[in-house]
């Protein structure tokens, strides 16, 4: 069975977060005729499944999710969302680039690189989750915590994310930003408009204290990061009625920032800008994940020796982009990067990929393995 094989057996599963639908067993099974164990880790109504050959270092691990996002209006898609079609040249379904053809090349990977070399240096393995596309609390980051408290490492992981920009293999994934959000109250007092010197209007009192955290420069970012972004996302006041000033002003925003800054950096800096400016207020932080980065070296320089011989691209090094699990594998793993499909169409309407690039994707994970694992034997 090819890559693309198993991809469509893939989509045909409609595995909307966080239900797996039996996709982790199918690869389990495929697996295990070449030698994978199993170990499934299950938390709340996630699957998560750790398959691992060898137990010798390095390791080499393939991880990424068998969820996938609702598909929307089946209506506007031009053929049903779970039924995996192809026509000019393309393969559509949920799924199909975000990222069950990762996932099948994969496996197909391993059984091709297993059958060349079945006397293999090291150790591969899969972690798959149900849980990426959800709230990501019971999915990669407790199968980490598993591998965490038993010692056991990641050498080199390759995430399947969906990274190319128009072709696959044009670009790599190394790092990604860190992720910090916060919901903020500023405190005023509620009163008649016409009395506005009885009441304190919290907007006009935050409104030069929000600008000068838009213009601030919070770091320069470096030669894998852009500098740190701030951006207002939600901003709410008032009762309604035009003739009352509000009393609370609620707004929420967002850091995705660089390994240039920290946390609690930008925390102290955001609160001794609101504190300038004499605001009483109320702050909630929410961390979704820190930034991280491989830099460039024996991974990076791997995946771009294979996409050339593979797919005649050069790829590129990039960190842009939102969060991945890749944030909680990077703990454990001394090595990552993100490599997959194109991304241009993940999440939405008629989701699809270049039927070649299936088969492609797999050969490119399959050179990396005998570059990183066939000379250790």
């Amino acid at each position: 069975m090819t890559a693309l094989d198993l991809a469509k057996q893939l989509i045909a599963r409609p595995s909307v977060t966080p239900d797996d639908q039996g996709c982790q067993r199918l690869i389990a099974e495929r697996l295990a005729a070449v030698g994978f164990t199993a170990e499934e880790m299950n938390f709340g109504h996630t699957k998560n499944i750790w398959l691992r050959r060898g137990s010798a270092a390095p390791l080499v691990c393939f991880a990424g999710h068998t969820d996938v996002v609702p598909p929307g209006p089946e209506a506007q898609w031009t053929s049903p969302p779970f039924v995996p079609s192809e026509r000019g040249g393309r393969l559509y379904g949920r799924g199909a680039a975000d990222m069950k053809s990762s996932i099948a090349a994969f496996v197909a990977a391993c059984e091709a690189f297993v059958a060349a070399c079945p006397g293999h240096g090291g150790s591969i393995a899969l972690l798959l989750t149900s849980d990426e596309e959800g709230d990501a609390r019971d999915g990669t980051t407790r199968v980490v915590d598993v591998l965490k408290a038993r010692g056991e490492t990641i050498d080199y992981c390759i995430v399947g994310e969906p990274t190319a920009v128009s072709v696959l293999g044009d670009t790599i994934k190394n790092g990604r930003r860190g992720s910090l959000s916060a919901s903020l109250t500023v405190k005023g007092k509620q009163g008649h408009i016409a009395y506005p010197h009885l009441a304190d209007n919290p907007v006009h009192r935050a409104a030069a204290a929000l600008a000068e955290l838009a213009a601030e420069q919070w770091d320069g970012g470096n030669e894998y990061f852009p500098p740190t972004g701030f951006q207002i996302s939600n901003i709410a006041a008032g009762t309604g009625a035009t003739n009352v000033i509000p009393g609370e002003l609620h707004v929420s925003f967002n850091f995705r920032f660089s390994t240039e800054s920290d946390a609690d950096g930008l925390k102290r800096r955001v609160c001794a800008i609101l504190d300038r400016h004499r605001l009483q207020y109320e702050i909630r932080w929410t961390l979704s994940g820190l930034p991280f980065l491989t830099g460039a070296g024996r991974l990076t320089g791997c995946a771009q020796a294979a996409i050339e011989k593979i797919c005649g691209v050069r790829a590129r090094l990039s960190t842009s982009g939102g969060t991945s699990d890749g944030r909680f594998i990077k703990d454990i793993a001394r090595e990552l990067i993100e490599l997959g499909p194109v991304n241009a169409s993940i999440h939405q309407i008629d989701e699809h990929i270049d039927t070649a690039a299936v088969g492609q994707l797999a050969r490119v994970y399959e050179t990396m393995l005998a570059d990183l694992l066939a000379r250790q034997a």
